[in-house]
């Protein structure tokens, strides 16, 4: 059996509880769907299931600071503050001169650095958001699969009623014949028939 069909005969298992042979055609191409998305996040782009090491910890921490006004504001502060320490206050003496070569070095390696980080914390982010869209499909089968369940049992339920209905309305037109044979009509009270004691 290939892979794709093992995946489908466990989904099948654990989340229809019942074998592939009982599956409906809808269901089946739904299993299917699942599967194939199972099969295009690898283990290897999974999370682990022991959490994240220490450098994803710091990738997530580093890419959360960079991402937050506060890293605006502080790293607004020390530019202005080496502009104006190099152009102001030092003068000739600047250990970085405009056009302040070394700063712009520093920013070139600051952003070397940080763009990979940031990027592993987004991948991470990116593999989390594909297993918790896998999850939601799962649920999402095993609610559709209640539902279809549900509407299967009311159904038949309806059907039972309709069927009791049915038969109190034959038996109550049974009993009604039953009581029209037993009443006779007598001949001279019928109606249109002028009463004979009038003439």
């Amino acid at each position: 059996m290939s892979d794709h069909g093992k995946d489908i005969q466990y989904l099948a298992e654990h989340l229809l509880h019942t074998g592939v042979g009982g599956l409906a055609n809808r269901e089946l191409q739904a299993l299917m769907r699942i599967s194939r998305k199972l099969q295009s996040v690898r283990p290897e782009q999974a999370l682990p299931d022991h959490g994240p090491t220490l450098g994803e910890r710091l990738a997530d921490r580093v890419a959360e600071f960079g991402g937050s006004w506060t890293f605006i504001m502080i790293f607004g502060s020390f530019l202005f503050g080496w502009a104006f320490i190099n152009s102001e206050l030092l003068g000739t003496k600047a250990f970085d001169p405009y056009p302040y070569i070394f700063l712009n070095l520093m920013l070139s390696m600051l952003a070397a650095i940080q763009a990979p980080i940031i990027m592993m914390s987004q991948n991470r982010q990116a593999a989390r958001d594909r297993m918790t869209m896998i999850r939601d499909f799962e649920v999402n089968l095993k609610a559709e699969a209640a539902i279809d369940s549900l509407h299967k049992r009311m159904d038949h339920l309806t059907w039972e009623v309709l069927s009791d209905l049915d038969l109190i309305k034959q038996a109550q037109r049974e009993q009604l014949r039953h009581v029209a044979a037993a009443v006779p009509v007598a001949p001279d009270s019928a109606p249109g028939r002028p009463d004979a004691s009038a003439s």
